[in-house]
């Protein structure tokens, strides 16, 4: 069973037409990585999945309910942490989960229990200063516990790495990962790399629609756009590699042929050794998301 199931979802705010036709569905048990770049319509998304905007057209449903504007009735399968969440400043971590807890109905042994658990989850469990005086990436944590509190079927994370250094991002990245244990996770976000990193399955948004969706893995070998680089001691040089192999191109010094066999990477081989063109690096590089990307999106 899914956990969600989008069909068609269209919006447009005046007319600026943001999204079209979007389908796509998250299993139980996964990592999703939503990607598409800034203004693309993650966030209007994600707004349409949990009820808070109407949408202009098609459905969604989440753990087989459908989702009714206004309604908030599925958003008992749902927790979300939006990309800057907002806390009661003068409350501790203990106190703000148990506020949380007590807002879904949870009884005072169950919301303890939680917070004991999820609290040491993110890494926050002998955190006794008051949340205003957390630093962005400890505010971080505190949201997923508070999305986690009320155990949810779906867990929806908007841009929760963007403003984070790389220390944060890793602990944030790695809680995500340990809640896909406990739930699905829908993660939206820019950051390519980290999808990579946790997600099983991911859907590129472009142009207000799904371009390109699926398990990763399955994606890199139905995609298998291996290229070869090649950085010659002389930049010059890359030039003299491109007349010979047309189908390349010349990139900062370098020589790139994408879509290359392993018959190609071999004859590349033997013009260089032919020709005595000095290389720095020869590298046969494995298509990333960050390659699919860029080629969904024309650039």
């Amino acid at each position: 069973m899914n956990v969600l199931d989008i069909a068609g979802l269209s919006k447009s705010f005046g007319s600026r037409q943001v999204l079209t036709d979007v389908t796509l569905s998250v299993p139980e048990n996964c990592v999703f990585g939503f990607v598409g770049r800034n203004g693309a319509g993650k966030t209007t998304t994600m707004k349409s999945i949990i009820g808070l905007l109407r949408p202009d057209g098609g459905e969604i449903s989440v753990c087989g309910e459908r989702v009714n504007y206004g309604s908030g009735r599925t958003n008992r399968f749902i927790g979300y942490l939006p990309d800057v969440p907002e806390f009661y400043g003068y409350m501790t971590a203990r106190e703000y989960m148990s506020l949380c807890g007590r807002v879904a109905g949870m009884n005072t042994g169950e919301v303890r229990q939680r917070t004991d658990e999820l609290l040491g989850l993110v890494g926050l469990s002998d955190e006794k200063h008051r949340i205003k005086g957390y630093s962005r990436g400890m505010k971080q944590r505190l949201g997923i516990a508070q999305a986690l509190i009320s155990r949810p079927r779906l867990l929806i994370c908007d841009e929760p790495t963007s403003a984070l250094d790389p220390v944060g991002r890793k602990e944030i990245l790695d809680i995500i990962k340990d809640a896909g244990r406990q739930t699905s996770v829908f993660f939206s976000t820019h950051i390519l790399t980290d999808v990579e990193r946790i997600c099983d399955r991911v859907a590129f948004l472009e142009g207000g629609t799904i371009a390109l969706s699926g398990d990763i893995e399955e994606i890199r070998r139905k995609r298998g756009n291996t290229a070869v680089e090649i950085q010659p001691e002389h930049p010059s040089d890359a030039a003299v590699i491109a007349e010979q192999f047309a189908s390349g191109e010349v990139r900062e010094g370098c020589f790139v042929l994408k879509n290359a066999s392993a018959q190609d990477a071999e004859l590349l081989m033997q013009f260089l050794l032919g020709r005595h063109i000095p290389v720095i690096r020869f590298e046969r590089k494995e298509p990333d998301l960050e390659d699919m990307f860029m080629e969904v999106i024309g650039a």
